[in-house]
């Protein structure tokens, strides 16, 4: 398992090799998909495509999200190496990927890490995010919001410490019946939780130590 680990921690790195020292994600992401979306932006960067590389995974995302018997056999990890090499071969011939995403595809494919595909990207839209300036923020409700209320979130999010001078904040309502009321924002790493059910939790909690 060890010598698995180290082996695909060294593909990893030799990917992201024909990239500069000096080029660096512009934040820590962590797990495998982290290591892998991080190696694609230093490459993309090296290679100068990184907006031809945003474009071809955004293709790629919706190639994925729109035919489930494709997005099926992407997660399947008994395919043969055969089988990996005419998979990537369909997908970036019919999503029309970049070079720079079509290695990398094989080199998901090689370590029989092609169910990540989704995730990666998903990872590798927030280093596109941060390089772009912008600052992902998601308000939780338990219904959606209106443009009103999601207007002024957006006017004090900005100027709140979350935000840097020079950036733009880019805001997404996600909505979760189960938070009962309130919200729950998330900026960055950073969450605040104003939920009504995250209030009823620790009023629980609080009877319950005191029973």
């Amino acid at each position: 398992m060890f010598l698995r680990t180290t082996a695909l921690r060294q593909t990893v790195r030799g990917f992201a090799s024909a990239a500069s020292n000096s080029v660096k994600p512009p934040v820590q992401l962590f797990g495998l998909d982290g290591s892998y979306a991080s190696a694609l932006y230093t490459a993309s960067v090296k290679n100068s495509s990184i907006e031809t590389t945003e474009k071809s995974l955004a293709a790629l995302k919706n190639l994925i999200e729109k035919d489930q018997k494709l997005n099926t056999v992407v997660e399947n990890p008994s395919l043969s190496t055969e089988d990996k090499k005419q998979l990537v071969k369909t997908i970036t011939e019919s999503a029309n990927v970049d070079q720079t995403t079509g290695n990398f595809l094989n080199v998901l494919a090689e370590n029989n890490r092609l169910g990540l595909i989704g995730s990666v990207i998903k990872q590798f839209e927030t280093l596109s995010n941060a390089h772009h300036g912008l600052v992902e923020a998601t308000v939780t409700s338990a219904d959606a919001l209106d443009k009103k209320t999601i207007s002024r979130l957006e006017a004090a999010i900005s100027k709140s410490e979350f935000v840097g001078q020079g950036q733009k904040l880019k805001l997404t309502n996600k909505v979760n019946p189960d938070v009962l009321g309130g919200l729950i924002v998330e900026v960055g790493d950073r969450t605040v939780d104003l939920s009504v059910s995250n209030k009823i939790s620790k009023l629980n909690k609080l009877l319950t130590d005191a029973i």
